[in-house]
């Protein structure tokens, strides 16, 4: 099943809280949310002032996730 990386960016000198707490309401949705199952949440460090917070899903779900959360931007989801 094709995933996709919904994505939130921060910028600024506290860009990495802003993102780590991000997550955590993002793990807090779709743990309240029965008809999504949590897929991969997380957070990434770019440089010292520019991180991103993402919500990995299946591609499904997707629609109606975003529509609800208001990602900045989504990629496919390639799993390492």
């Amino acid at each position: 099943m094709e995933k996709i990386k919904l994505i939130w960016d921060f910028r600024g000198g506290d860009a990495q809280k802003m993102a780590e707490h991000h997550e955590k309401h993002l793990k807090e949705f779709m743990k309240s949310r029965n008809e999504f199952a949590i897929e991969i949440t997380g957070v990434e460090s770019i440089n010292d002032v520019y991180t991103i917070a993402f919500l990995v899903i299946t591609k499904d779900n997707m629609p109606a996730v975003r529509d609800i959360l208001r990602p900045h931007r989504g990629e496919l989801y390639e799993e390492a």
